[in-house]
């Protein structure tokens, strides 16, 4: 069965959709995107996701395409199109199509919208086969990453070099300081060298992550401390556990970082504990 895509009003095969060679996005990376987790039907964290959207879309003053219930529905027919109970849904909006010129366009024109599918494995059910490893990276992306925008080359840079070094994710770290970020296209998470459970606080150099936002209020109906709290590169190779999060890692253990074990080298109690949280969450039994 061929993929069906929604691209600019029209469902079409995947294949054969097309968009304009002068499209925004294509010209300048000039439009915003978001991926929702589909589980046995259900948007996983939708309002998350769509509000997120919103955010980034009045950040780059462009307004949103369509209104969010009218955008729910594409995503889900999509879905039944694609006859897909569990898998990703990524979103993009971009400018739209316009002579190709830096400054935005002088008359309004229509938003580029496009909605794909695609299947993904089943949700995982043990820790200890969802495990990953890291590489340490200074960061060299743009300076407003709470944006999230479809100019991700840094990103894929990121992405490529930890796939070079057999590691699943690249986690940045401003060189100036020696502070961690946060993953090429994840939350990153430690529980440090004192047991504590952090993450970095929220500002325009990391992605107001929608999967940290759901697992924190996770942690807070169950009564789990943790702190939005800077850490250095070196606390990170002295912590106790790591992990990551998002719409397509869930939460993944982080099991070796540069080639060395973190801890034991085997998912740890908090991690696995937080695996269990979210998998709950996910499945809409919590």
């Amino acid at each position: 069965m061929s993929r069906i895509a929604y691209v600019n009003g029209r469902y079409a095969e995947q294949r054969l959709a097309e968009v304009n060679i002068e499209d925004r996005g294509y010209q300048f990376g000039d439009g915003i995107y978001e991926v929702v987790h589909l589980y046995r039907g259900r948007l996983i964290d939708e309002d998350r996701h769509l509000g997120r959207l919103e955010r980034s879309l009045r950040e780059i003053q462009l307004s949103m395409p369509m209104p969010r219930a009218a955008l729910r529905l594409v995503l889900l027919e999509v879905a039944r199109r694609n006859r897909l109970s569990e898998g990703l849904l990524y979103m993009q909006v971009t400018r739209g199509v316009a002579p190709r010129d830096h400054a935005f366009p002088k008359h309004s024109v229509p938003p580029g919208v496009v909605v794909t599918a695609k299947r993904i494995p089943s949700y995982p059910t043990d820790i200890d086969k969802w495990t990953g490893s890291a590489i340490l990276l200074p960061d060299q992306r743009w300076a407003r990453v709470d944006i999230k925008t479809i100019n991700l080359l840094p990103n894929c840079l990121a992405r490529q070099a930890a796939r070079e070094a057999g590691a699943t994710e690249a986690i940045l770290y401003d060189e100036a300081t020696g502070v961690v970020r946060e993953g090429a296209a994840t939350t990153f998470w430690i529980v440090d060298a004192n047991g504590v459970l952090r993450t970095r606080h929220l500002d325009h150099a990391i992605l107001p992550g929608c999967t940290r936002d759901a697992l924190m209020a996770e942690l807070r109906a169950a009564g789990i401390a943790w702190e939005e709290r800077d850490y250095s590169v070196e606390e990170t190779r002295n912590a106790r556990e790591a992990f990551i999060t998002s719409a397509t890692s869930f939460v993944k253990p982080m099991v070796k970082l540069d080639g060395k074990p973190v801890g034991d080298g085997t998912p740890g109690p908090v991690t696995r504990k937080l695996f269990e949280l979210f998998a709950r969450h996910v499945k809409g039994n919590s």
